[in-house]
């Protein structure tokens, strides 16, 4: 045995069960601005944060991926397993585990506690959301509950401004007096038997320190009798991403021209201030037009973000999950998998990083490989551009915006093409065992905690701009040099741009993607687009303007309606559906196969679809005289 006694800087980690509000904890006492959200899966890597206690001591904090035992049967749960048994050897292992659970639902979390004990190291365990258990008339015998587990306890309330003061005192008392002692790790991994025997102990446990009261709260039970109703609740789900997706539209309307009046204003500024020739081009053309085309694009984006975040914090999410596993189980996708796809919604990196949850790894490996069908925000700079430029602003029965249902089709459309995919992957290529049941604990309803919603759509609006400021604005430099150079020779009666480097290079392509109805300057816009999505819309933006002028530099949207047909700009959004055109989401692939098999395999057929949908998307609307 060994005492830790010594050092005042310490190493402390957070464990427990999923949704057991352990990130809003770590954010709690960190600072950090790392997410959170009322559904099972949103820590699929450990994070780490720091802070002082009141009597000066370092913390290191790490924030665990949640488990309901230690038996790394998926990939997040490995990670928590190696930390907690010390087996990652580069790393110290903690000094202390801060076990989480939910004050409202003990029964699988002193199940863990039973089991984290064997692993040898000093534990505190925190019941937090320790106010909803009040609130329902739950009482916990702090007392007898420290003497039937041999551990100390504490309660917490991590969403609530004073909610960890008590937390806070015991582990400065910790830190001053020793954490506790490691003892020899006895922990093996469990048998049905032993899992079984652990939740016995538990309930035993729990009789005799836990009382609740003899008619339970019931609200959770009552609306989930209409929001999960087979019918009702389906009906419900596609009310909700409808309405979400009308107000893309209709709320970021002033926004965005408010936005665009911005970057023209400095269009104009730029133009009359900076002498003609190269700089000037770079400066108006290049920078404000391309990079501006994009931002354009933020508030549609935020109100996308916006919408997901609320679901998430109000606990509608799990639900959302339990109502698609019957559809998504006739795909051949387990029924965990529906939250990293949701939230692919925003963007397919956290959504592959989220398959993590996932046991099974053929249901992993398929979910990885159709996060990217799902439209994320990328794709809406694309989208909007697009519809706004071909599809009329009208109503449709007096009530619902024809853009906002063409939006809504295109992400329908990626939803079905993401289950299609899945459905041939599993019935034609993948030879394991069916899909195991799906299994998920349903949180109770929560309301949104505004600060909590803020910090994450702060970070999404700050990696958005980020994304703007140094990923586009790159490629918008290279796109700018090969749309400037070489100049046009003298006497030259067409635009510059023709007898630029991206012509030629465009030309070069072009052949390929004739059939598919795209010309030389979409095939120029789609290749620094694969470094992000949304750069070809910024690129198309840069090229227009070059070859257009001033107005074209304002107004890309017109550019595109007065030089393409419908059947191209029908064409070009059937691409987006399944082109992959994210560098990052494929090496993110990479990363979670574990090499580049399933990497290429993805960027080759999603390659595949997007020309055979765009060439079938534009030989049936040329058909009908659209081209």
């Amino acid at each position: 045995m060994t005492s830790i006694t010594e050092t005042r800087a310490w190493r402390f980690a957070l464990v427990g069960t999923p949704n057991s509000g352990k990130t809003a904890l770590f954010n709690a006492l960190t600072g950090s601005r790392q997410k959170v959200a009322n559904y099972p899966g949103v820590t699929v890597e450990r994070k780490t944060g720091v802070f002082h206690t009141s009597s000066g001591y370092r913390i290191d904090l790490v924030d665990l991926p949640g488990t309901y035992s230690l038996r790394g049967r998926s990939p997040d749960e490995e990670v928590t397993r190696d930390m907690v048994l010390g087996r990652v050897a580069s790393e110290t292992p903690p000094d202390l585990l801060l076990c989480v659970a939910d004050a409202t639902n003990l029964r699988v979390a002193l199940r863990l506690v039973t089991e984290l004990k064997r692993a040898g190291r000093p534990m505190l365990l925190i019941l937090n959301m320790i106010d909803i258990a009040r609130r329902r008339g739950i009482d916990i015998d702090i007392p007898k509950l420290e003497a039937e587990l041999g551990l100390p306890v504490v309660t917490s309330t991590a969403v609530r401004r004073g909610g960890t003061e008590d937390l806070l005192r015991r582990l400065d008392d910790l830190a001053a007096n020793g954490a506790g002692e490691t003892h020899e790790s006895e922990w093996q991994t469990p048998s049905v038997a032993d899992l079984r025997a652990a939740q016995r102990e538990a309930d035993r446990v729990i009789k005799a320190a836990v009382s609740e009261p003899a008619r339970p709260d019931t609200l959770t039970a009552r609306v989930d009798a209409v929001l999960l109703h087979p019918v009702a609740g389906i009906l419900i789900l596609l009310a909700l991403l409808f309405v979400m997706f009308q107000a893309v539209f209709a709320w970021a309307q002033p926004f965005m021209e408010l936005i665009s009046a911005g970057f023209t204003a400095l269009g104009v500024l730029a133009h009359d201030m900076l002498p003609e020739g190269l700089l000037q081009s770079f400066i108006q053309n290049g920078v404000i037009a391309g990079v501006g085309s994009v931002l354009v694009f933020l508030p549609q984006i935020m109100i996308l973000f916006l919408f997901i975040l609320l679901l998430e914090d109000l606990g509608y999410m799990a639900r959302a999950a339990f109502l698609m596993d019957r559809i998504m189980g006739g795909a051949g996708l387990h029924g965990r998998a529906f939250i990293p796809l949701l939230s692919s919604f925003a963007c397919a990196i956290p959504g592959i990083m989220a398959t993590r949850v996932i046991d099974n790894r053929r249901d992993r490996l398929t979910t990885i490989m159709v996060a990217p069908l799902m439209t994320c925000s990328a794709r809406i700079p694309v989208y909007t551009l697009i519809i706004a430029a071909f599809v009329p602003d009208r109503t449709v029965g007096g009530i619902f915006g024809l853009q906002g249902l063409v939006m809504f089709g295109l992400y329908a459309i990626g939803i079905a093409s993401a289950l299609a995919v899945s459905f041939v992957a599993n019935h034609f290529f993948w030879r394991e065992s069916a899909t195991p049941p799906f299994m998920l604990e349903l949180p109770d309803y929560k309301l949104p905690q505004l600060r909590s919603v803020a910090m994450a759509l702060y970070a999404r609006v700050m990696a958005f701009l980020q994304r703007a400021g140094t990923t586009i604005f790159a490629m918008m430099v290279v796109i700018w040099f090969l749309a400037s150079f070489p100049r046009p020779p003298e006497g030259a009666t067409e635009a510059g741009i023709n007898y630029s480097l991206a012509a030629m290079l465009g030309r070069w392509i072009e052949p390929v993607l004739a059939p598919i109805g795209f010309n030389w300057q979409i095939s120029v816009a789609l290749i620094p687009g694969m470094a992000a999505r949304e750069v070809a819309v910024a690129s198309l933006g840069t090229m227009y303007a070059i070859g257009g002028g001033d107005e074209a530099s304002a107004q890309i949207g017109q550019a595109l309606a007065s030089q393409w047909s419908l059947a191209t700009a029908l064409a070009f959004l059937a691409w987006y559906i399944f082109a992959p055109q994210c560098a990052s989401t494929l090496a993110v692939i990479r990363r979670e196969t574990g090499g580049w098999r399933w990497m290429f395999i993805t960027f080759f057929y999603m390659l595949a679809l997007a020309y055979l949908a765009a060439f079938v998307t534009f030989r049936i609307a040329s058909a009908l005289g659209w081209g």
